[in-house]
């Protein structure tokens, strides 16, 4: 993010919506916040994936319309622009999408008729690294993780983690941030995202949303929560030595 001259940080905003009236709208709104600015517009997805390349952003606003029928376009902007937060913009909710978007990294799914204020308030949290998803999004999604639970309860689906993994799982369901978990374990930011890469291949799952429902369906972290926080977060170094990260 980019700092103001007060030293607050500046959330960086795309808006991605095919109808002006939403984008002049949505500017307006943000207009009036010192901590959130609009840094491009973009009409169509293939305006947005320009103005991507254009302009670091923390945060698009995205029309659900604009991606319909484009099955891989999540992915897509996910690819182009890792470090930008996507929230998606629906007419009406319905279970299948919802999932579906959630699934494919999106942070939030809210209705285009949101209030000004709840807006700004997602924008906050998503660019702050949380999740926004409501009662009814967080039903389907449990619902559609148990559908295929008893595929992943399978012997063969249920890999061994190692104390390591445990230790950064168990900090993701607590809501840190990979910068919080890498200061904590004592290790960087990038060794995190590796592990988590590892760690989403290894149980099937595609983001931390995923994870954190994984690991309260299965209850895994249930013995990692029994022992000593100093024991688990012991890893192996290369010497044969251990390392301990004491919360």
């Amino acid at each position: 993010m980019e700092t103001e001259l007060d030293g607050t940080p500046a959330i960086r905003v795309i808006l991605a919506d095919s109808q002006a009236i939403y984008r002049v709208g949505m500017k307006k709104v943000f207009a009036l916040e010192d901590d959130i600015r609009v840094v491009a517009q973009a009409e169509t997805l293939t305006h947005l994936y320009t103005a991507l390349q254009r302009f670091p952003t923390d945060v698009v606003v995205l029309e659900g319309q604009l991606i319909a029928g484009t099955v891989n376009a999540i992915p897509e902007l996910v690819r182009r622009a890792p470090d930008a937060k996507l929230i998606v913009q629906v007419v009406e909710s319905d279970e299948t999408n919802t999932v579906e978007l959630y699934r494919r990294g999106v942070r939030g799914v809210v209705p285009r008729s949101i209030s000004p204020d709840l807006l700004i308030k997602c924008v906050r949290k998503i660019a702050d690294g949380e999740t926004w998803i409501d009662n009814q999004s967080i039903s389907w999604v449990i619902e559609a993780y148990r559908a295929q639970a008893s595929s992943l309860t399978s012997p063969r689906s249920q890999p061994k983690l190692s104390k390591k993994e445990l230790a950064i799982i168990s900090c993701i369901t607590r809501g840190m941030r990979n910068k919080e978990i890498a200061y904590q374990i004592g290790t960087t930011e990038q060794v995190i995202k590796n592990y988590l890469r590892k760690v989403y291949d290894k149980l099937g799952v595609s983001d931390r949303l995923e994870l954190a429902l994984y690991c309260l369906h299965h209850q895994i972290l249930k013995k990692y929560n029994s022992e000593p926080e100093d024991v688990l977060l012991a890893a192996p170094e290369a010497n044969g030595g251990a390392r301990t990260a004491k919360v």
